[in-house]
Formats: C-alpha cells, sequence, structure tokens
C-alpha cells in the first residue's frame, strides 16, 4: 500500500480514491461488509476485552452487537477488534502487572488503524483504567461500555449473597468451621452468571470513574450484566460515540483537574475499592497531571461518605442504580463537584442534575445524614509511609483500631506468611500489628490483592474478627477491614517497611493521617534493607522492573507519561485552605 497522502490510523483511508483506499474497501468486502458499508463514515473502533480466561467480561460478546447496531443507527461504520485481556483472579502474579501492558496495546490498537474513534469495552477490575491510559495517549475520540454487575446469588440462608460473602466463608473454612459439602456447593453459588463483581468493588468503581471523567454515559455503571437496560446503553453508546467523533471530544480534553476531582470524591463517597486511588493517579500522569497523596487526602477528608451499599454498607447495587446511581451521588454532594465538567452525552454534569429528580432510597443517606461526614478513603502518611498510604474507613471494620499502636509481627511474603500465620505458636495477640512486606509493584511484582492478611487462625478462634494489618500490597475492593496499603516506597524500594522487625512499636493514627514506627536513627543503622528477588532479563518482566514507578505514581510505567503540565493545582495546599475554598 502506498500510504501517500492519507493520515496515518484515519477512517479517511477508507474514503481515498486511490489505491490505498480501494484496497482497504476490498479487504472488507472480503470479510461481507457491503459496497454502502466500506463508504459509511465515521468508522468506529470497538476495542473489544472479552475472553474466557475472562469470566468478568465474557458478557461482551453479546453485547458488541446492540453497540453496533447503535454506531450503524448513527451512520457510522463498526469495526471489532481484540485487545488482551486482564482476569483479576485468573492473572499471575496479579492483573496490575498486566495493565499497563493492555494499556499499550490499546493506544497501538487506536493509533495504527483506520478508525476515526473508539468504543472500549472492558470492565473487570484494571481492564478499565487500561483502556482509559491507552486511549488517553492515543486521543482519538474515545467512549466506554462496561461489563456491568454478574447477578446477585443465594446460599444457605443468605438469599442475597453477594462475592463479598466469601471471604468469611474462606476464613471460616480455614478453622474447620466449614463442612467439604457446604464447600462445594458454595463454588456452584458465588457466581450465577458474567458480569463484574456484584458488590461497590473495584470493578464497579472504575465504571463510576468512567463516567464521572466523560467516558461512560451517566448512570450506566450499575445495570446488571447483559440486561435489556445495559443492551440499550450499548446502543446509546453506539449514537454517542459518533456524536462524539463529529465533534472531535477528545480525550486528553475530558482529563482535567476538575474533572479528575469530580472523580475521586464521587469514588470516596460511594465508600469505593482503594485501588482507584492507583488507577486515577496513572490515567492524571497519562495527561500530564500528578494528583499526590496530599490532595487524595484533603479531597477525601471535606468529603462526606454517602453510599449505603457493599461491602462497606448493607444494600445492593441494584439499590444504589434504583436510587438514580452515580449521577443521584453526584446530586447528593453536588456542592463540591465542578459542574462544567463535560459527561459523554455532550452537557455538562451541571446540565445533567438541572434535568435531574432522584427518589429517597436508604442507598444514599439524606444531605444532613451521611455515614460519616468524610470520604471512606483515608490517606495516610509518617515515618512508615513518607510517600504516602491508603485505609478505607467503611465497612466490616473495628472503628476502635483507628487510632491503635502495637507491636509488629512481620511477614517476608506470601510463603512466610501462609508457612506461619496459622501456627498455633505464633507469637501474636489481638493487639499486634500484622505486617506483610515485599508485595510491592516491584518486588511481587506488580502488588497483588494479599494485603488483606487473614487473621489467624488461634485468634479466629478467640473471636477475634478485625486486627491491624500493614502492607505494600494491594487489596480486593470487595474486602474490608482495618487494613493499610500501598505502603510508599515498598519495602524492597527502600522503604521504611523493609527495615521493620516482630516486636517493633507501631501507631496508626487514621484521623490525624498518620501512620508511624518508633525506631532510632542508630537502630535504623544497624538493619539491613529489604532485597529486591525479582531479577528477570528479557521480555515484560524486564520492562516492568526497568521502568514501573510507584504506587503514589500510579504504577504507571516512567515513559506512558504525558508531558507535565505548566500552572497545575497548587502546591502545599493546607487541609483547612481547601475546606475554605469549597465553602466559598
Amino acid at each position: 500500500m502506498s500510504q501517500r497522502g492519507v493520515e496515518k490510523g484515519s477512517g479517511a483511508l477508507f474514503a481515498d480514491a486511490g489505491q490505498d483506499g480501494l484496497l482497504h474497501r476490498a479487504f472488507l468486502r472480503g470479510a461481507s461488509f457491503t459496497e454502502e458499508d466500506v463508504r459509511k463514515s465515521p468508522v468506529v473502533g470497538i476495542a473489544n476485552s472479552a475472553s474466557e480466561l475472562n469470566p468478568c467480561n465474557a458478557g461482551l460478546k453479546e453485547l458488541v452487537e446492540d453497540l453496533k447496531a447503535g454506531i450503524r443507527e448513527a451512520g457510522g461504520l463498526p469495526l471489532e477488534f481484540p485487545t488482551i485481556s486482564i482476569s483479576e483472579p485468573f492473572t499471575r502474579p496479579t492483573s496490575l502487572y498486566l495493565r499497563n501492558l493492555m494499556s499499550m496495546d490499546v493506544e497501538e490498537m487506536i493509533s495504527t488503524t483506520p478508525i476515526d474513534g473508539v468504543v472500549l469495552l472492558g470492565g473487570c477490575d484494571k481492564t478499565v483504567p487500561a483502556q482509559i491510559m491507552g486511549a488517553l495517549s492515543a486521543d482519538k475520540p474515545s467512549m466506554m461500555l462496561t461489563a456491568g454487575p454478574r447477578p446477585v446469588s443465594c446460599f444457605k440462608k443468605n438469599k442475597e449473597f453477594t462475592v463479598d460473602d466469601v471471604w468469611p466463608m474462606c476464613e471460616k473454612r480455614r478453622v474447620g468451621e466449614v463442612t467439604d459439602e457446604d464447600w462445594r456447593e458454595l463454588e456452584g453459588k458465588v457466581n450465577i452468571g458474567v458480569g463484574t463483581c456484584n458488590v461497590m468493588g473495584t470493578a464497579t468503581t472504575m465504571a463510576a470513574v468512567a463516567e464521572m471523567l466523560g467516558f461512560a454515559l451517566p448512570g450506566s455503571s450499575l445495570a446488571p450484566a447483559n440486561s435489556a437496560t445495559r443492551r440499550e446503553l450499548a446502543r446509546l453508546t453506539g449514537h454517542a460515540i459518533v456524536a462524539s467523533i463529529k465533534a472531535q471530544t477528545l480525550p486528553s480534553e475530558l482529563v482535567t483537574e476538575e474533572s479528575l476531582e469530580n472523580a475521586f470524591r464521587v469514588v470516596t463517597a460511594l465508600g469505593g475499592s482503594t485501588n482507584a486511588v492507583i488507577h486515577l493517579e496513572a490515567i492524571s500522569g497519562r495527561v500530564g497531571l500528578r494528583i499526590g497523596p496530599e490532595r487524595f487526602g484533603l479531597w477525601s477528608a471535606s468529603t462526606p461518605y454517602v453510599t449505603n451499599v457493599r461491602p462497606g454498607g448493607t444494600r445492593l447495587l441494584s439499590d444504589l442504580d434504583d436510587a438514580g446511581g452515580v449521577p443521584a451521588v453526584v446530586g447528593r454532594i453536588g456542592h463540591l463537584i465542578h459542574e462544567d465538567t463535560l459527561t459523554a452525552t455532550g452537557k455538562t454534569w451541571g446540565q445533567i442534575l438541572s434535568e435531574s429528580s432522584f427518589p429517597a432510597n436508604d442507598a444514599i443517606s439524606p444531605a444532613a445524614e451521611p455515614l460519616s461526614p468524610r470520604g471512606a478513603l483515608m490517606m495516610l502518611h509518617g515515618n512508615l509511609a513518607p510517600r504516602g498510604a491508603v485505609l478505607k474507613a467503611a465497612g466490616k471494620h473495628d472503628p476502635r483500631l483507628q487510632r491503635h499502636r502495637g507491636r509488629a509481627v512481620v511477614f517476608d511474603g506470601l510463603e512466610d506468611l501462609n508457612n506461619r500465620i496459622d501456627d498455633p505458636d505464633l507469637d501474636v495477640n489481638a493487639d499486634s500489628i500484622l505486617v506483610l512486606r515485599g508485595m510491592g509493584v516491584l518486588g511481587a511484582p506488580g502488588m497483588p490483592e494479599v494485603g488483606h492478611i487473614p487473621i489467624p487462625a488461634k485468634l479466629m478462634r478467640q473471636g477475634v474478627s478485625d486486627m491491624v494489618r500493614l502492607s505494600d500490597a494491594r487489596m480486593s475492593g470487595t474486602s474490608t477491614g482495618t487494613v493499610v496499603l500501598h505502603i510508599t516506597p515498598e519495602a524492597v524500594a527502600g522503604g521504611p517497611l523493609g527495615i521493620l522487625s516482630d516486636g517493633d512499636e507501631i501507631e496508626l493514627d487514621a484521623e490525624a493521617g498518620i501512620l508511624r514506627h518508633f525506631l532510632s536513627d542508630e537502630v535504623i543503622s544497624l538493619r539491613t534493607p529489604m532485597e529486591n528477588p525479582q531479577r528477570p532479563e528479557r521480555g515484560f518482566a524486564w520492562l516492568h522492573q526497568q521502568h514501573v514507578l510507584q504506587a503514589d505514581e500510579g504504577c504507571d510505567f516512567d515513559f506512558l507519561r504525558g508531558e507535565p503540565q505548566t500552572g497545575s493545582w497548587p502546591e502545599g495546599e493546607t487541609r483547612e485552605e481547601s475546606a475554605l475554598a469549597h465553602s466559598e
């Protein structure tokens, strides 16, 4: 092909009157497209992450047909293409390890293929941020349609069995309280259909982020997977992407300081996943912005936690959907929202709210009675987390542990943890602080979701259900407890976590945002830092070790970040100044 006079990677290739246009149209005609089809414009790519190795996204194979119908109705030509697919439970060592690779796959497919814009089809935890990151770097008009949550199941007397109910069953199994027969029955009750986790885990949290950033239609996050409602959303997304292409709305115009703030305020109001902190930082980095743990902390401290849905609350996602979904939460904290930011409809959030009314529903607390006056995600700092850490103060946790001082019980990696956590001779009590290290983005690698350290079996039998737990790992958005995560720098990158020993005293003061140890400089000088066990010599593992950033920079690759923007958020703003700014 000549590739002369036609912009690389544009749908204009199909309209070219010369050799390139002829061959592009001819190849599609051979794939059963008609003469009329191959001359339609705009050309809309569909990045489909459906895979049998990703049950969360499996329903996208059917949903894509409704999306294509919507694109055709709006006059466009839909062309579906695959990308890699990342499943949280099926990917080792962790799905985050492959997030950046998927973003590169998505970016290159958008950039190098003859399409005018793209719809991103995803759902499972790291898929949504990977697709948004790739679309931002490619910067063609982009929209997102997520898979939607799977059906709620029932198990024994629990008629509303959701994925967060699995973890207590696993803990009971460890101490012999679940029979073999019940264990086999549980296998068939956890997931009774395709779709993402059916609570406010990472997948639904990131679907909400996609709404807030203007990639997904307002109100689209919660409709059940493969339901009639989600199929209609697919068709409407097809209409919307064609309109977005005609308006030339670019992803880089959607992700701004204001839209990022909106997104995180909604996440912390939802009691969303701690993983959103990492992903929002990575997304912001693709457009040359940096949020930083201090700013996350300011936003959370001044945003009420209002959404009573599992795993942090008691209601189901369907109840939140009935209450109006993400737009209703936006309306509930509207005084904190930048209303002039764009939604995927082309309207601003202010316009969407002015046209909407939301019924009273106990899935969202009344304005005068928030679940908490501050957001559910608490940012920590101190000499044990010099560059930050995060704690989710929602769900099943002991509030007394929010301010706690205890002695460390340290585990060096998963093998050590698994070998010793249930040892009856383990020197641990209910006041101990469990520490799991070596599980960061470099050391694991990829920060697996293992930060939710199990309660030692002998303490479980005594009725202990929560303890302070610290890690440089992540945890599932479907988990809760007094678990401090993403401690940065990680242990193998020289972080203080790497020099802790059993018996060292640690203090957590969540409300003050403090996490610290009490070691003297002299004692620290005698300790041996933890070494990185990873020594890859080739391939993606080598690339990951050489270029991945720490959690406070989103765990993106350094060479994928956008050119830093000038004149961005003011540095050094205090909590008091931030609160004052939002009250004026």
